[in-house]
């Protein structure tokens, strides 16, 4: 598994105009391609007079689904320049689909390469990304005394608590980078005197912390 990828922060819609032609980007985070072509889906559903819905998208932490069409356009001049600009980004999990309203001026092959290449583009600054990181699961088995203590270290670090059960005992479970797994033991040892179990689990996903956090 790659260690971490970036992806959307939102979803959103950003427009640009470019001699009398509109051209909407509706950016989308999607877990799969089901969801991509869904979402694509709903934005024509939208904007049902707009002559063309192009559209791009890339799944995968590593970049390994790479899919695009340019819906109507010369083809190469739309699907592929924005494409380029999620690669280019280095995006993953994201869909992007461009509504172009035309507007009576014809940009030519290099004016749309630039258009739909450049409104993914700007799209993706408007929305913002964030870096999701690589995790180890984990649940840690404390006593009701020291577990809100746990608890709160834990959130105030920035660790990825997932889960929060009470029971005879409390579990928290929790997502930990692998590289961080001895010194985690070491520090949840000594804020529990010894008494937390922590057992390890799968993998997964989840937003990664600032530099510097314990």
């Amino acid at each position: 598994m790659q260690e971490q990828y970036r992806t959307l922060a939102r979803e959103g819609v950003h427009e640009i105009e470019i001699n009398k032609s509109r051209f909407l980007c509706a950016l989308a985070p999607v877990a799969n391609e089901s969801e991509a072509q869904d979402f694509i889906a709903r934005v024509r559903k939208e904007h049902p007079t707009a002559r063309h819905h192009c559209w791009a998208y890339v799944l995968g932490a590593d970049g390994g689904v790479q899919k695009a069409s340019d819906d109507g356009e010369p083809g190469g001049t739309a699907g592929v320049p924005m494409l380029q600009m999620l690669l280019r980004r280095e995006v993953r999990y994201v869909v992007a689909v461009v509504t172009r309203y035309f507007g009576g001026i014809k940009l030519g092959a290099g004016g749309l390469i630039r258009a739909y290449g450049g409104v993914v583009g700007e799209a993706l600054d408007a929305l913002g990304t964030v870096t999701r990181q690589r995790f180890r699961l984990a649940t840690i088995t404390v006593d009701h005394q020291r577990a809100g203590r746990v608890e709160n270290d834990l959130r105030t670090t920035g660790r990825a608590v997932r889960k929060v059960t009470y029971g005879a005992d409390v579990r928290i479970e929790v997502g930990l980078p692998e590289a961080e797994l001895d010194a985690f033991r070491a520090w949840l040892a000594d804020a529990t005197a010894g008494t937390a179990r922590l057992e390890l689990g799968g993998e997964a996903y989840g937003e990664a912390r600032e530099a510097g956090q314990v």
